[in-house]
C-alpha cells in the first residue's frame, strides 16, 4: 500500500475493525487504509507539521486523534467529507509530544509522553485536568530522554508502563501520579526499544533490547527480569502482541493449511531456558528487528512459530548477481548494509557489518575473488571479502563526496571504476594505483564498462550528457559526448550483444539510445512519468530493454520500434536497481525505495522459443545465426546470447542421447530457480543415475527416499562427534510429595512411588522403576508419557512413541505442527527400519546397541500397506504445504521423492508450470491423461501467439489428443486458406468435406459425430443447435451426470466468437453461457475449487433471470443446489426445519452422484501459482469474479455484447 511520499512516522491499527489501519508521515499526510482490500479509504493533508503519534478513539469508531509538536490533540471523523479536525481543549504542552495513548478502560483518560522525558495525564469526561511527571535524573544529566512507549495495563484503568529512551521502564499509578516500580536492566547499556503487556499473565510484560536481540520477561512484583531469552544478535525494533486464534475443532484441525506455519525451518532458535526458568504465560509476540528481521515468537513454548531472519529496512539502491555463484544476489541499501540473498530460497545468507553509512552502489569482482566493491555516501569505497566477512581494502580518492557508482571491469579484474558527486570518474587498479581521473563539470552518477572493449567506459553526468572515455589514451578528454537529455542523466548501460550500442536514463523521464558510430541519438523511449533510474539489457534478445522509474513502474521496451511491450506496477515506491541472472537470462531482480527485492520471470517474452523447443522444431526457429538476424526478426524473437549456445550443443533434437539434456537446459533457461535443481536431481535419481552425478545442493533440498536414511544417518554421525552439554528444564521439586514417595518405595509400594514421581514431573525415575511393577505397567506408563508430551507439543515425545510402537500418533504429532519433513522421515523409518508394534521375537545377533547397530527383525510387525500409506500421506502433506506457499516445483519434488510421478505432474499443472509438467512427463515416459492435459494447455498458449503449427506439434507429441486437435481446428480463426492449412496439418478433412460428412452423420442420427464435423466445417453454428438439443435431452433424464454433459459443453465452447456474436445466435449464445456457468459450478465442486462455486452459481442465476431459456435448469433448482452445497461444505448453515433438512440431503445426494462420475486425474483443490501470495501494489487489473486485485499472470475475459445491451 503506497500513498506517502516521505517517511512514515507512526501507525495505529483500529481496535475494533481489524481491516483498518492509520498511518502518518512527514509529507505531512494521514492515511486510512483497508488492509484486506489493500485500498486507501481516506487521506488528510490539512495537517500542520508531521504527526508524532496517531490513535483511534476508544468509543467513536470512525474518529482518530493525532498530535504534532506541543499540541493540541486534534480529532478527525473519517466519515465527514470535509476531513476537518477539531482540537481537544487546553491540550497545549510545554514540551513536544513524542507519543500519546488512550486508556481503553476509561475512554476519557489519555497519556502523553514528551521528548523531555515527562508524561502528562488528561481527563476529558467532565473537565480538562492534567498532571505532569518527570523521571528522576541523576545529578549532572541534562539531555532529553524522550518517552518512546506508553502502555496502559489492560487489567487496570490507572496503571501505566512508561519507557524512556535512556531512563528505562517505570510503572506509574496515574491516579496519584507516583512511581510504583522502577525496573532495572541487567546492565546500563541494555537500552529498551519496545515494551508490551502480556494480558494472559497478570502483572507480566516483555521488553526488547535495542542493542541485542534479548527478550526480557518482567513481573511487576520484581525489579529485575524473571527471564532473559536471546532471540537474535541484533536489537529489537518493535514488539506487538498478536491475539491467539481460538482452538480449532476436530473437523477444523484436519484443515492444517488454514493455520499453518513453517516452524520446522525457522532459523536461529532461542537459547534454552535454565534449570530454574520461570513459567511463562501463553502469548504470541510479533517481533521486528533493526536488521529487518520479523518473526512470530511463541512465548510459553520459547520457540519461533515463524521467522524471516532479516531484510533491508530502507531504500535498496543497487543489486547485482554474483558472476560465478549465480544464485547469489547482492543488494546495497540506504540502511548502510550489503546483503547477499540466495534467490532459490530468498533468504539472506550473508551481510556486512552495517557501519559504513549509506551504500549507493556495489559491484561483484570477476573471477573467483568473491569480493564486492561498494560506494558509500561519505566514506569512499570499500572492498568487502564475502568469504572472510571483512573489509580488505579502502579507496578514499573521492574524499567526502558521495560515491554514486562503482563498476568492476569484466575483462580485467584489476581495474575498478567509480564516480562521485564531486564530478570525478576515477579508474584505479585494485592495489590502489591510479590509472585515470576524468573530470566532469558536475556530479557523475553512473558509469559502465564496455563488454567488448577492455579500455572503453561510459559515464552519465548531472550536466545532461553521456561521455565515452578510452583509458588507454593519454588524454583525459572523452572520445564521444552524446547530448540530447533535458535533465540530469543517471545511469548508462552498454548492450551486451550489439557492439557500440548503449542507453541512458534521465530525470527528463526518458530513456535514450545511442550508437557509438553515430553522433545523433538513435531513439527515445517515452512513457515514464518520473525520473528513470534502473536500466537493463536482455542478454539473449538484443532489442529488449528494461527500465525502472520513480513512477513506481518497470517498463519493457522494444528498442527497434521504440514501443513499450509491458508495464509493471508491483513495487510500492521508486524503482532503483535492475539485475539479470547470469545463467537465467529471463530472470530479473528489481530493488526499490519500498525496501523490497523482487524477482521477475520474463519468460513470456520468449514463449514462442520455449514452445518451439518443447515441440522439437528446427534450430532456425529458435536461434539467430548472428546479431543482425535477431534484430531483424519480425515474427518471433530469436535467441543469440551465450546462454542459448548450451541448448544448441546439448544434442541433436531428434536424437535420444541429447533429449534429456535439451529439456534440462531449456527449463533452466526459462524457468525460475526455486526448486529447479532439486527437481532435476530427482529426475536423475528416477532415471537410475548415481548420487555422484547429482548437484552439491541435493542434500539441502527434498531427498529421494532411497537416500534419505543414509544421509540422515551421516548427519547424525557427524553430530555425535561433537560433545554437547544439556540443561534440564524441570520444575521445582515438590518436597512433600517426594518425601511421601520415599516412604512408599521403602515399604514396597513401587506403583504408588511411580505415580507420585509422575505427579512431580520426574518421569525418568518413574519409568526406571516401572518394570519392577510389571512390563504391562511400564508400557502403559510409557504411553501416558508419550501422550503427555504430544499434548504439550514437546519434541521429547518422539522416543516414547517409537518405544511403544505408536508410529501413527507420532506422524499425527508432526503433521499437526506442520513439520512434514519429520513426518516423512518417521514414516520412512516405519517402512525401512521395521519399528515394532508388537513384542519382538528372538533375533539372530544382538549388535551393539550403544552404536545403534541395525538388527534384522524376523517378524513383519507393521503391515506393508500401512507403512506405504503413512509415507505417502506424510509426503503428500509436505507437498501440499509447499504448494499452498506458492512453490509448486518444490511440491512436485516431494512427490518425486517417493516415486509418485502422477501427483508431481498434478502439482506442476496446478501451479501453471506447464513447460515443466510436459518436460517431466516426456523425460520419465509418463504418457497418459496428464501429459495430454499439459500439451493441451500449452497448445492454447500457441494459439494465442497465432502458432497453430506449434499447437499441433505439441498435441501430436503427447499422443491421444485427437479431440483436442478437432477443437483446435474449430477455434482456428482467419481466412479460409489459413483454416484449410490448419486442417491439413492436423490431418482433418477440408471445410467442405467436413460439412458433407456432418450432413451424412446427421441423417444417420449420429449426433455427436455430426456435431464434431459441423464444428470444423464452414457452418459451425449448426453444431451449437445440435449440442444444445443433446444436452437438453440428457438433463431431462433423472440420472444424468457430468461425464455425459461436460464433453459436449467443451466442444460447444470452441465455436468461434465471430459466429457467436451474430444477432441470429442470441438465444443459443445465452444458453451456452448459462450452461457454462452452471456446469462450471458443478465441475468446481468436483475439483473442490471452493472459492468460485457460489460465484458461478450466482452468475448462472443472473443469466436465467436476464432472459428466458429453453433448458432444464431453473433459478429454483440452482437455489436449492447452492443451498445444499453450502450446507455440506459449511456446518454453520442450518436448515429451518427437519423437512428442509431432508430436502437438502436429497439434493446433495443427487449432486454428489452427478459429480462423482468422470473425475479427472488432476488433484482436487484450489490452484496456487508462483507469486500468488506476494504483495502487489498494482490496482489496474481486478478479478471479474472476486473484485480483488490479481497478483500474478492476468487472463483477460473479453465480454460478449448482448443485443439488448
Amino acid at each position: 500500500m503506497s500513498e506517502h511520499r516521505k517517511t512514515i512516522t507512526t501507525i495505529s491499527w483500529h481496535p475494533f475493525d481489524t481491516d483498518l489501519i492509520l498511518s502518518a508521515s512527514v509529507d505531512p499526510k494521514i492515511c486510512v487504509w483497508n488492509v484486506r482490500k489493500q485500498h486507501l479509504v481516506a487521506s488528510f493533508t490539512n495537517v500542520k507539521g508531521a504527526p508524532a503519534s496517531v490513535g483511534w478513539h476508544p468509543t467513536e469508531k470512525s474518529t482518530f486523534g493525532f498530535i504534532c509538536g506541543r499540541g493540541p490533540l486534534q480529532l478527525v471523523d473519517t466519515e465527514e467529507s470535509d476531513g476537518t479536525s477539531r482540537a481537544v481543549e487546553a491540550t497545549v504542552f510545554l514540551s513536544d509530544v513524542s507519543h500519546f495513548s488512550w486508556n481503553y478502560q476509561n475512554s476519557g483518560k489519555l497519556a502523553f509522553g514528551h521528548v523531555d522525558g515527562s508524561i502528562s495525564i488528561l481527563w476529558t469526561k467532565q473537565k480538562i485536568d492534567r498532571h505532569n511527571l518527570k523521571p528522576d535524573y541523576e545529578e549532572g544529566i541534562t539531555e532529553d530522554d524522550p518517552v518512546i512507549s506508553l502502555q496502559w495495563d489492560s487489567l487496570s484503568s490507572d496503571y501505566l508502563l512508561v519507557t524512556n529512551l535512556n531512563h528505562g521502564i517505570r510503572l506509574i499509578d496515574t491516579e496519584n501520579m507516583f512511581v510504583i516500580m522502577k525496573f532495572q536492566s541487567p546492565s546500563a547499556a541494555s537500552r529498551v526499544n519496545a515494551v508490551v503487556w502480556v494480558p494472559s499473565g497478570p502483572g507480566m510484560f516483555v521488553s526488547g533490547d535495542a542493542q541485542s536481540g534479548v527478550l526480557r520477561v518482567w513481573n511487576v512484583s520484581r525489579t529485575t527480569p524473571v527471564e532473559n531469552i536471546r532471540l537474535k544478535k541484533t536489537g529489537f525494533h518493535t514488539i506487538c502482541l498478536v491475539p491467539r486464534a481460538k482452538p480449532c475443532t476436530k473437523s477444523e484441525s484436519n484443515s492444517w493449511n488454514s493455520h499453518i506455519s513453517s516452524t520446522s525451518i525457522a532459523q536461529d532458535p532461542p537459547s534454552a531456558p535454565n534449570s530454574d526458568s520461570f513459567v511463562l504465560p501463553p502469548a504470541d509476540l510479533l517481533c521486528t528487528f533493526i536488521d529487518g528481521g520479523v518473526g512470530l515468537f511463541n512465548l510459553d513454548k520459547r520457540k519461533w512459530s515463524f521467522l524471516q531472519p532479516m531484510g533491508h529496512t530502507e531504500t535498496i539502491f543497487c543489486s547485482e548477481f554474483q558472476p560465478d555463484n549465480c544464485d547469489m544476489l547482492a543488494t546495497a541499501s540506504f540502511d548502510g548494509t550489503v546483503k547477499i540473498w540466495d534467490v532459490t530460497t530468498m533468504d539472506v545468507v550473508n551481510f556486512s557489518s552495517g557501519n559504513e553509512g549509506i551504500i549507493y552502489s556495489l559491484t561483484w569482482s570477476p573471477g573467483n575473488l568473491n569480493c564486492i566493491a561498494c560506494g558509500t555516501g561519505k566514506k569512499g569505497i570499500f572492498v568487502w571479502d564475502v568469504t572472510q566477512s571483512r573489509v580488505v581494502s579502502r579507496y578514499l580518492e573521492h574524499g567526502s563526496s558521495p560515491v554514486y557508482c562503482v563498476s568492476w571491469n569484466r575483462k580485467d579484474s584489476q581495474l575498478l571504476a567509480s564516480t562521485c558527486g564531486g564530478g570525478l570518474c576515477i579508474i584505479r587498479n585494485i592495489d590502489g594505483k591510479l590509472v585515470q581521473k576524468y573530470k566532469h563539470p558536475r556530479a557523475v552518477y553512473g558509469c559502465d564498462w564496455s563488454p567488448n572493449n577492455r579500455d572503453m567506459i561510459a559515464t552519465s553526468c548531472e550536466d545532461k550528457n553521456i561521455r565515452i572515455f578510452y583509458i588507454a589514451a593519454s588524454t583525459d578528454q572523452p572520445l564521444r559526448m552524446f547530448k540530447g537529455h533535458t535533465a540530469k542523466t543517471f545511469h548508462v548501460r552498454w548492450s551486451p550483444l550489439r557492439e557500440g550500442y548503449l542507453c541512458s536514463g534521465s530525470d527528463d523521464k526518458t530513456v535514450r539510445l545511442w550508437d557509438y558510430s553515430e553522433e545523433e541519438c538513435a531513439g527515445v523511449l517515452e512513457g515514464h512519468t518520473g525520473p528513470v533510474r534502473g536500466l537493463l539489457w536482455n542478454p539473449e534478445i538484443p532489442y529488449i530493454l528494461l527500465s525502472g522509474s520513480w513512477d513506481y513502474s518497470i517498463k519493457v521496451w522494444d528498442t527497434r520500434t521504440l514501443s513499450c511491450l509491458e508495464t509493471v506496477f508491483s513495487h510500492g515506491a521508486d524503482v532503483y536497481g535492475l539485475a539479470c541472472h547470469p545463467h537465467r537470462p529471463f530472470l530479473v531482480a528489481s530493488t526499490s525505495r519500498d525496501s523490497t527485492v523482487r524477482l521477475w520471470s520474463m519468460s513470456t517474452l520468449a514463449n514462442p522459443i520455449s514452445l518451439s523447443i518443447l515441440a522439437q522444431r528446427s534450430y532456425d526457429e529458435m536461434f539467430a545465426k548472428n546479431i543482425d538476424d535477431a534484430v531483424n526478426s519480425e515474427n518471433v524473437p530469436l535467441l543469440t546470447g551465450q546462454h542459448s549456445k548450451e541448448i544448441q550443443f546439448s544434442g541433436v533434437l531428434k536424437e535420444s542421447s541429447g533429449f534429456i539434456s535439451l529439456y534440462k537446459n531449456t527449463s533452466q533457461l526459462f524457468s525460475t530457480p526455486r526448486g529447479m535443481r532439486n527437481l532435476w536431481d530427482l529426475i536423475a535419481v528416477l532415471s537410475g543415475e548415481e548420487m555422484t552425478v547429482l548437484t552439491r545442493s541435493y542434500g539441502k533440498g527434498i531427498v529421494h527416499i532411497k537416500h534419505l536414511l543414509q544421509m540422515k544417518a551421516s548427519d547424525a554421525q557427524e553430530l555425535e562427534t561433537v560433545k554437547m552439554s544439556s540443561f534440564s528444564g524441570s520444575q521445582k521439586k515438590n518436597d512433600k510429595l517426594k518425601a511421601a514417595a520415599n516412604i512408599h518405595v521403602k515399604i514396597g509400594h513401587m506403583q504408588r512411588y511411580c505415580e507420585l514421581m509422575v505427579e512431580i514431573g520426574e518421569w525418568d525415575k518413574a519409568l526406571s522403576f516401572a518394570p519392577g511393577v510389571s512390563l504391562e505397567y511400564w508400557k502403559s506408563l510409557m504411553e501416558r508419557r508419550a501422550n503427555h508430551l504430544v499434548n504439550e507439543g514437546n519434541d521429547a515425545a518422539v522416543p516414547y512413541c517409537l518405544a511403544t510402537g505408536n508410529v501413527q500418533k507420532l506422524c499425527e504429532f508432526y503433521k499437526g505442527r506442520g513439520e512434514f519433513h519429520d513426518a516423512v522421515l518417521v514414516s520412512l523409518a516405519t517402512k525401512d527400519l521395521c519399528i515394532n508394534e508388537k513384542k519382538s521375537k528372538d533375533v539372530k545377533g544382538s549388535g551393539d546397541l550403544r552404536r545403534n547397530d541395525m538388527k534384522e527383525n524376523e517378524s513383519n510387525e507393521v503391515p506393508h500397506e500401512r507403512k506405504n500409506k503413512l509415507l505417502m500421506e506424510s509426503s503428500s502433506m509436505l507437498a501440499d504445504w509447499y504448494f499452498e506457499n506458492s512453490q509448486p516445483v518444490t511440491a512436485a519434488c516431494c512427490h518425486l521423492a517417493v516415486n509418485d510421478v502422477q501427483n508431481a505432474l498434478c502439482k506442476l499443472l496446478r501451479g501453471n508450470e506447464l513447460e515443466l509438467a510436459f518436460t517431466l512427463a516426456r523425460v520419465l515416459n509418463n504418457d497418459g491423461e496428464l501429459l495430454q492435459m499439459a500439451a493441451s494447455y500449452l497448445s492454447r498458449r500457441c494459439e494465442k501467439l497465432g502458432r497453430w503449427d506449434l499447437s499441433i506439434d505439441l498435441l501430436n507429441l503427447a499422443g491421444g489428443c485427437q479431440d483436442e486437435l478437432w477443437m483446435l481446428c474449430a477455434r482456428c480463426s482467419g481466412s479460409t486458406s489459413v483454416i484449410e492449412k490448419v486442417h491439413q496439418m492436423a490431418a482433418i478433412p477440408s471445410l467442405s468435406e467436413c460439412f458433407q460428412k456432418a450432413e451424412q452423420l446427421l441423417a444417420d442420427h449420429e449426433y455427436l459425430d455430426a456435431l464434431k464435423y459441423y464444428l470444423v466445417s464452414s457452418t459451425p453454428e449448426i453444431a451449437l443447435d445440435i449440442g444444445l438439443n443433446m444436452i437438453r435431452d440428457i438433463m431431462l433424464k433423472e440420472y444424468w451426470d457430468l461425464e455425459n454433459v461436460c464433453g459436449i459443453v467443451k466442444l460447444l465452447t470452441c465455436v468461434r466468437t465471430e459466429k457467436l456474436q451474430s444477432s441470429k445466435m442470441s438465444r443459443q449464445r445465452h444458453e451456452l453461457l448459462l450452461l457454462s456457468a452452471y456446469i462450471g459450478a458443478l465441475v468446481a465442486m468436483q475439483r473442490k475449487y471452493i472459492p468460485i462455486v457460489m460465484l458461478l452459481f450466482n452468475h448462472a442465476r443472473f443469466l436465467i433471470n436476464k432472459e428466458k431459456v429453453n433448458l432444464p435448469v431453473t433459478g429454483v433448482q440452482i437455489e436449492k443446489e447452492s443451498k445444499a452445497w453450502l450446507w455440506h461444505s459449511y456446518s454453520y448453515i442450518e436448515p429451518e426445519s427437519s423437512r428442509d433438512t431432508e430436502e437438502i440431503k436429497k439434493t446433495w445426494s443427487d449432486i454428489n452422484r452427478r459429480i462423482r462420475v468422470g473425475q479427472s486425474k488432476l488433484e482436487e483443490g484450489v490452484d496456487m501459482v508462483v507469486g500468488s501470495h506476494l504483495p502487489n501494489n498494482s490496482n489496474t487489473k481486478p478479478s471479474v469474479l472476486t473484485g480483488e486485485r490479481i497478483k500474478v499472470e492476468v487472463f483477460v475475459l473479453y465480454p460478449i455484447i448482448y443485443p439488448s445491451d
